[in-house]
This record gives structure tokens, sequence and C-alpha cells, in this order.
């Protein structure tokens, strides 16, 4: 996909979706791995296989449905991916964030983006819920490298903010109303899909970061381009302490994403619920 090419694609897309649509969503959602289940709670407008949706690319994670959807949630309108994309998948930058920009020209102001990963910080054990505070890009590319289209916004993008203070001041507060426990760290990102070795590990928590993972970050830069604020959860499926390492299948991980996604699926929709 061209930069050139790039404007006009996501038009199409938001063409062909407003043609069907009767809502104006203010709000984002992507769903990571095993939390899609928040999508039950939405009051469905319509349904969109992203099959159907022209230029969408399509999920292959097993644990990915590839729908998206709108309706309201909380008496909000907003659209939620149920699926994502990843860079291990074999897409590129612009295919992954593709959603984001659509979202964008949809109406969508905030986006809240959710994952599964791993944790590098003992005190932040398996099935803890997580509110990102910062990332490292550690994937090896990045989504706003390549011919400029002012359209989307400035070229060179401030990410001394790249989640909303605001909007993670809010989640605090309402986890304390809920009685959630909320963990507040920062992000890595690789590529994926292998993995990582303890060496790495080593290295990633020397440089400071908390969890680990293969999406998120991608979305947030786009995102934060294009002038909309976000807000990031993380679910701990898995313990990545070098001295103590021990394979993790797939299985294992959506497993201990179920046990955390109701605490998270009722802060989410608390939070839907004082939005503007």
């Amino acid at each position: 996909m061209e930069k050139k090419q790039l404007f006009d694609k996501v038009q199409e897309s938001v063409s062909y979706l407003k043609q069907r649509l009767d809502i104006t969503p203010k709000t984002g959602i992507i769903l990571g791995t095993g939390l899609g289940e928040l999508a039950t709670k939405i009051q469905i407008n319509r349904v969109f296989d992203y099959t159907d949706i022209p230029h969408f690319p399509t999920s292959t994670v097993e644990s990915h449905k590839g729908k998206l959807i709108f309706g309201k949630l909380e008496g909000k309108e907003l659209v939620a991916m149920q699926g994502r994309f990843h860079y291990y998948e074999g897409y590129s930058m612009e295919q992954i964030t593709f959603p984001v920009r659509v979202m964008k020209y949809l109406g969508v102001e905030r986006l809240i983006i959710t994952n599964a990963c791993g944790s590098l910080n003992p005190y932040i054990p398996v099935t803890s819920i997580v509110v990102i505070d910062d990332h490292i890009n550690l994937i090896g590319d990045n989504p706003l490298i390549g011919e400029y289209d002012p359209r989307f916004g400035v070229r060179f993008v401030d990410m001394s903010e790249p989640y909303s203070k605001q909007m993670i001041k809010l989640a605090e507060e309402l986890a304390l109303e809920l009685g959630i426990k909320l963990h507040k760290g920062v992000y890595a990102a690789m590529s994926g899909p292998s993995l990582e070795t303890r060496a790495e590990y080593r290295f990633l928590r020397i440089i400071g970061a908390d969890l680990i993972g293969m999406s998120t970050i991608p979305e947030c830069i786009v995102a934060n381009q294009m002038g909309m604020k976000v807000l990031g959860f993380s679910i701990v499926t898995d313990e990545c302490y070098p001295d103590a390492l021990k394979p993790v299948s797939l299985d294992e991980i959506i497993k201990a994403a179920q046990i955390a996604e109701p605490k998270l699926t009722r802060l989410v929709m608390e939070i839907i619920s004082k939005l503007d």
C-alpha cells in the first residue's frame, strides 16, 4: 500500500461504512488477545466482517474474530475492533494502522487499546490489569515512515504524552471506586511472533520496560498523529522473569486473559459511561 494511495483507500472504507451506518462513534476500542468478550456488552447497531470492508486487512490470529462492531455501550456510540492486525502476520505498518485512520474519519476522538502481554516486573503478576503510562517501540518499524501526507496530521508527531494523562487519571479513579487493582507501567513491543529470550528479557527490564508485547504501539502512534486521545490497557498473561522462565502456550495466555477480562470489561464500561 503506497502512501499516495492511502488517503483515497481510507476514504473509500469510510464511505462504504457511512452509507450503512446511522451512528457517529466518538470512541473507538481495539480488543486484543482473549479480550473480545467486551463486544457482547455492546448494544449492536451494525457488524461488519473485515473481509467486507474495502481495503481492510484480515486478521489471521486464531483468537481474533475479525469484526468491526458499531453500537452503544453505556449509552455512548462507539466502534470496536474485535481482533487486530500484527506486524508478525506479515502486514505493513500502514495496514496495521489502517483501521485507526478509518475510525478518525468516522468521527472517533479517543481510542481505547487493549492487549495481552508478558510482565517483566515481579510486582505485576499474571492476570494483573495495567494502564499503560508510556511505551518503548522495539518493533523495528514506524507507521509514519514513508511519503508524507499532511491530510493525516503533522509529519513529526510529538510523543511526550502518547497515552492521555487525563484518561489515565480517570481510569485510576474509577478502578479505585470499583475495587479493581490497577497497575501502571511502561509497555515495550517487539515484532514477534517468537517470544523473547532470557537475555532479551533482561535487556528490556534494564531499559525500563514493565511489560512486553507485540502490538498497540503502531496504533498509538497513528492515533496521536491524527489528534486522538489514547488510553491503553494490558492484561498480564505470562511472567517473563529470566531466572525463572518457563515455556508458555497460546492456550495458557488466553486462559489468563479470560480470568482478568471481566474486571477490565467492567472498568472500560465505567470509563465509557463517564466520557462526553
